[in-house]
């Protein structure tokens, strides 16, 4: 009986002292977040991660109308600039990664024409990222735009509002997609090959999409700062650079 009632004096004692930390983080990087929150628990284990993901502009407006987030990793260096001049981000924006675009088939397909396979009569449906909510939107619309075929297909495109709808619509209901590179390591794909199924887009066709990451003011109200700190430490840590280097991202 007191051996029981001591380790529940130590579960309870946990929860007490255990912290949690609210973390708005765009699509592209949901994949590898399972393994960085595993890495970082093993240095930390009372310090809970909780995951907020949407697209980026969504989650910019919900922490500017207050919404009670610790830690933005964006999908760019726009939003997090535009929390840090509004003084909601306490942090100047660092770029903690840099993300790249790719071709994604659901079915096996020849990509020796790169982007321009866009252009087959073969594909109508083509699925990209909202520019308007979607920092890989963006970059698609750029390269689009660069290889001149943006006006050719643009009634072939189904908008998805962030990365992970955008690879869901890709998988499901259209022909191609472009889609975060750092998607392709889902688990959900692990039957998705490179050069049979996907391929990356040609980086000269788009600017570098620099991934931004901020300390929000919600974290200083809330008195929460120091473990804040340490995650954000382990995301510019070698060990969190690791890990986002195995997801497909280029590290700064």
């Amino acid at each position: 009986m007191l051996i029981k009632l001591f380790i529940w004096v130590i579960f309870l004692t946990g929860l007490l002292f255990a912290q949690t930390i609210n973390i708005a983080v765009a699509a592209n990087v949901s994949y590898a977040m399972p393994t960085l929150q595993k890495e970082f628990n093993k240095i930390y284990p009372n310090i809970k991660t909780r995951i907020i993901l949407g697209s980026s502009g969504k989650l910019t407006a919900q922490i500017s109308n207050g919404a009670p987030y610790d830690i933005f990793l964006s999908a760019n260096m726009k939003y997090p600039n535009k929390l840090y001049e509004d003084k909601i981000a306490i942090t100047k924006p660092i770029v903690y990664a840099k993300g790249t675009l790719a071709i994604l088939s659901p079915n096996q397909r020849s990509f020796k024409h790169g982007i321009k396979l866009l252009k087959n009569k073969l594909v109508k449906r083509i699925a990209i990222a909202n520019p308007k909510t979607a920092p890989y939107g963006v970059a698609t619309f750029e390269a689009l735009k660069n290889v001149n075929i943006l006006d050719e297909i643009k009634d072939k495109i189904i908008y998805g509002e962030s990365i992970s709808q955008t690879v869901t619509y890709t998988m499901m209901v259209a022909d191609v997609g472009i889609v975060a590179k750092s998607s392709l390591y889902s688990p959900k794909l692990v039957n998705i090959h490179e050069n049979v199924h996907w391929v990356e887009v040609d980086k000269t066709l788009y600017s570098p999409i620099k991934q931004g990451m901020v300390i929000l003011k919600n974290a200083k109200d809330l008195k929460n700062y120091k473990e804040v700190k340490l995650f954000y430490d382990f995301m510019l840590s070698q060990k969190g650079k690791n890990i986002l280097k195995e997801f497909g991202y280029q590290i700064p």
